[in-house]
């Protein structure tokens, strides 16, 4: 089918084509054989094409912290569009943007005051990345540009966020990525770990690995540390106890900058605004995106604490201070939605609804561990993680097939990665919600083999 050079086509076009969609991180004929297709959502359901409902136990993707079309959302960003549908962010702006940065920056800890606005997480991290460079060059300190990742971390899609990113599958195939880069050791081991709830008692000395990476590079070759608090995409792994804590203590040791990638952790999804909140750790900058607009419009960015902020703030006062920015950083449209989704957030206790539910949650996720296949859960907040054994020669067929027929034969979607199950509902979801999604999933994997 070549339509390049038809723009009116809707004679030969079919609803059903699938073929001219490349989905993303996905198999794209196994999917286009039997699609999972959404026509529309309300609340904590999707709903298929033929009008059948489909509990959303992923957020979307770890984004609809407040459910689907929610109307104070909907209407800000009619609203929106009708009253201003576009400003540029290059030396201009808009009211509303800096009334939903300093809201971001009232919700962050400590001194992180300011905000740089993006469209992903995957810019975000990018953003944050340029700024510990940039930083250390105004500081006159231009040796630091080493960056530090973890292994199985995911930040996302850029060429910053692979290269520091952990997941073999999102690097191999993109060449030598950014030079100067080292990664941290993973948290999991499961024969210490299995059936954790919440942060796990072994694993916080692996924080001192830094050290030993640090002493390989020294630390005036090194820039910035960048870990999300839960690894979440990786198939979600808390920290373990004292590990984030550790992390900050060497990186101030050593006068390396910190960073926090909340893009899924922030807004509610381990019971507070921030990881760093939960945890009492203030990092240098945090990254975030997703629940920022509940998934409605796409808006990412970073807060930076402030004396990140005023290392850049000399020089004549013309002069650009950070050469950075996207067409679309602080788009009207995502702002309003961002700050109708704040505004859902407080007027319902979300964050706090997550914290008063993670336990409920647990013994609901934990009463799966005798089912078939399971070796492992994870909880933490409202998430957690399946690890189903892997078919020999066949590493995350048996998930896929999980998610597959949870779509179309129990209604319920559901995220896998390798063959971990990864749930992180809408944070609206009920109690009697809950169970019965945890006994869908149950008859679920009574049925795979």
């Amino acid at each position: 089918m070549s339509v390049a050079h038809d723009l009116d086509t809707s004679a030969e076009l079919s609803p059903n084509d699938l073929e001219a969609f490349w989905l993303p991180f996905t198999p794209n004929r196994a999917y286009k054989k039997s699609p999972r297709l959404i026509s529309r959502a309300k609340d904590l359901y999707y709903y298929t094409p033929d009008g059948r409902a489909v509990l959303d136990a992923t957020a979307g993707l770890w984004c609809c912290n407040a459910g689907h079309a929610r109307q104070p959302i909907v209407e800000a960003i009619q609203k929106q569009a009708a009253e201003l549908d576009y400003a540029p962010s290059f030396q201009f702006s808009h009211p509303k943007a800096f009334a939903l940065a300093t809201r971001l920056a009232m919700l962050a800890p400590a001194d992180l005051d300011h905000v740089f606005f993006a469209n992903s997480g995957s810019e975000a991290v990018d953003s944050a990345l340029k700024i510990a460079l940039a930083y250390w060059n105004v500081q006159g300190k231009g040796s630091k540009t080493r960056l530090i990742g973890r292994e199985r971390g995911y930040h996302g899609v850029g060429f910053g966020g692979i290269s520091v990113g952990g997941i073999v599958n999102n690097r191999k195939f993109f060449g030598g990525l950014l030079t100067g880069t080292d990664h941290l050791p993973h948290t999991y081991n499961r024969a210490e770990q299995a059936f954790t709830r919440g942060e796990p008692e072994w694993g916080g000395h692996l924080a001192d690995s830094l050290e030993s990476i640090v002493n390989l590079h020294d630390a005036s070759t090194v820039a910035a540390v960048i870990v999300e608090p839960m690894a979440g995409s990786t198939g979600v792994l808390p920290p373990p106890k004292s590990y984030l804590k550790r992390l900050r203590e060497i990186c101030d040791k050593h006068g390396i900058l910190l960073i926090f990638d909340e893009v899924i952790t922030g807004f509610g999804r381990l019971g507070f605004a921030t990881a760093a909140e939960r945890y009492g750790v203030v990092p240098d900058m945090i990254t975030f995106a997703k629940g920022v607009t509940s998934g409605t419009v796409p808006m990412g960015g970073v807060i930076v604490r402030k004396h990140v902020y005023d290392a850049f703030m000399n020089g004549p006062e013309h002069v650009i201070e950070l050469f950075h920015g996207y067409t679309y950083s602080a788009h009207p449209i995502a702002v309003a939605a961002g700050l109708a989704t704040l505004d859902v957030y407080r007027d319902e206790g979300l964050f706090e609804r997550a914290g008063e539910l993670e336990e409920e949650w647990a013994d609901a996720a934990m009463s799966l561990k005798d089912k078939r296949n399971v070796v492992d859960i994870r909880t933490i907040g409202l998430v957690a993680a399946i690890d189903l054994e892997s078919r020999p020669g066949a590493v995350g067929a048996r998930a896929y097939e999980a998610m597959d027929r949870a779509f179309h034969d129990h209604g319920i979607m559901i995220r896998v990665t390798g063959d971990t199950i990864a749930l992180s509902p809408p944070l609206t979801i009920s109690r009697d919600e809950m169970a019965g999604l945890f006994d869908g999933l149950g008859r679920l994997l009574d049925t795979i083999d």
